[in-house]
């Protein structure tokens, strides 16, 4: 429904967004390594069973066999979130990484931001395997991880102005609470009414959750909540505070 293009929201605290770039980077590097051999090769399908989390295999009402288990037993609540399905599924998830990673590292710091993240991808793996705690059918994807960092970003900055695709066609700006806010009642739901789908809501929900309590718990003691405080990013000069003497317009 609504696409997330831009938003208007400096760093204030951090000079660069160093994890929200390097979990993009690695979740690209690897989608190409996993998904280079084809979507149906046997390469992709043992790396998608092997570092997927399957909730039937995680709560003891299946096994792997031996050749597929490359990582030890409760990774892949983890892991899971490095995988892509397709470009599309990618680009999507990495979107929205790019637009509201950046304020939520900064929120935080990076070491916390990447143990929220992480925190966040697990929490959407628990939920998931809560809702369909026999499915076989391996979970993969940054949704869960990525609903975590919607929701601590509507947390955080409700009001700052956010370009969105509406529609997938009209470019809006809107207070970021509009289109996140619908965005997460849509995941709410489409979980009680698309049980059926191949979309996992219950690890959307899940990371949401998370996302929601942490952001209390992981953000920087200076940082507001619900932009109660508009704070001037560091590179911008106010003008009161500029010398009175200074010529309006230079000349070259």
């Amino acid at each position: 429904m609504f696409i997330p293009l831009h938003d208007r929201n400096g760093l204030k605290y951090i000079r660069m967004q160093y994890v929200t770039l390097t979990l993009i980077i690695a979740n690209c590097a690897i989608w190409m390594v996993t998904a280079g051999a084809g979507a149906g090769s046997d390469f992709t399908a043992a790396a998608i069973l092997g570092l997927g989390y399957i909730p039937a295999v995680a709560n003891g009402y299946a096994d792997l066999t031996p050749d597929l288990v490359l990582v030890p037993e409760g990774a892949t609540y983890l892991t899971y979130a490095f995988l892509h399905g397709d470009f599309l599924h990618l680009a999507g998830n990495m979107l929205f990484l790019w637009v509201f990673g950046d304020n939520v590292e900064d929120a935080m710091g990076h070491i916390r931001f990447l143990a929220f993240y992480c925190i966040c991808a697990i929490a959407g793996a628990v939920l998931h395997g809560y809702v369909v705690p026999e499915s076989q059918a391996p979970l993969i994807g940054a949704s869960g991880a990525i609903a975590g960092v919607v929701a601590a970003y509507l947390v955080l900055h409700p009001k700052v102005r956010l370009w969105v695709l509406a529609f997938g066609r009209i470019p809006l700006p809107l207070p970021a609470w509009i289109p996140l806010g619908i965005w997460i009642i849509l995941q709410v739901v489409m979980l009680f009414g698309d049980s059926r789908g191949n979309v996992s809501w219950g690890a959307h929900i899940g990371g949401l959750a998370a996302g929601a309590v942490l952001v209390f718990l992981f953000r920087r003691r200076a940082v507001p909540l619900f932009d109660r405080r508009i704070e001037t990013p560091r590179a911008v000069v106010v003008e009161e505070d500029k010398p009175k003497d200074q010529p309006r317009w230079g000349r070259g």
